[in-house]
């Protein structure tokens, strides 16, 4: 087997969930862009090493916009993560895919504006292939592993992630859908897109707690009941994805010596004369560039 370590980012609702039941040891891990969300769990599942982040940090203090993703990425690369399995609260933007389904999205439409999407803002010019933001190995691993969850998994769709922290208005909702879109969240973006340039594979299990705004709740439901509805299908759901996040590691060993395309991101990507690039530059991106440098 292959040496991997598998990193799990747990989102709303999943990230207290599942870092409750971790036997393991906290570790702080400083980076060159501040401090992660919360300190890294480190410990083993069937042999896997398994590194686990809570997004939001511990009592969910971190609303979407204030998440340092570029701390939480390169602080798991810093110890040695090769695969990511993400998870996030979403809003349905298709009639199919119902509360307490599960998605493993395939496709991003970005529409954050508030935050530091790239490691490399100089000075130093890099530019990845970002076409597919989902690694189709882990994609397709957390798909065999379906078998797992008493509950529809669906395979791929497009997340469009927002900036928030309000919710889309009525007509946001339609054109999303105009779009292509079949999922809302606030949370792929930049993780995805860092994920690519630190060289680690990343897929996502995504978790619909509601219809968005584009289909109206039902009208005998008062605003109090439809809150209490939307925790229930969360909180659902989120016992399903730990399942499936669970038995993909569990089941990590036939996909261990395969290797990701995200794992070679970098190769072609630098854009920078070599020369040009400083001891400084080199310092700073660290385990970023190390392997071309």
């Amino acid at each position: 087997m292959a040496k991997v370590k598998v990193a799990v980012i747990g989102g709303s609702g999943l990230g207290e969930a599942l870092g409750a039941g971790l036997e393991g040891r906290a570790m702080n891990v400083q980076t060159p862009f501040g401090e992660p969300s919360d300190g890294i769990v480190e410990t083993n599942w069937h042999g896997i090493d398994v590194a686990f982040l809570n997004r939001h940090g511990p009592g969910h203090v971190l609303s979407p916009s204030r998440v340092n993703y570029r701390a939480n990425i390169y602080a798991l690369k810093a110890i040695g993560c090769t695969h990511v399995i993400a998870s996030g609260a979403v809003g349905s933007l298709r009639e199919h895919v119902h509360p307490r389904d599960l998605v493993i999205p395939d496709q991003i439409i970005d529409k954050t504006y508030k935050r530091d999407n790239t490691f490399f803002d100089g000075p130093l010019a890099v530019h990845v292939e970002f076409a597919a933001p989902f690694c189709p190995l882990l994609r397709k691993h957390l798909m065999d592993c379906a078998d797992a969850v008493k509950t529809t998994v669906h395979d791929g769709g497009t997340y469009v992630c927002m900036e928030g922290p309000a919710f889309s208005t009525r007509a946001e909702s339609e054109m999303h859908r105009s779009w292509g879109g079949d999922l809302i969240g606030m949370t792929a973006m930049p993780e995805a897109k860092l994920d690519r340039e630190a060289e680690m594979a990343y897929a996502m299990v995504c978790l619909p707690s509601d219809y968005d705004c584009w289909r109206p709740a039902p009208a005998d439901l008062d605003k109090h009941q439809l809150l209490k509805e939307i925790i229930g299908n969360l909180q659902e759901a989120t016992a399903n994805a730990i399942t499936l996040i669970r038995a993909a590691v569990e089941r990590f060993g036939p996909i261990a010596a395969t290797p990701s395309a995200a794992h070679g991101a970098m190769e072609l990507a630098i854009w920078t004369d070599r020369k040009k690039i400083t001891a400084a530059v080199k310092k700073r991106y660290g385990v970023l560039l190390e392997k071309y440098l």
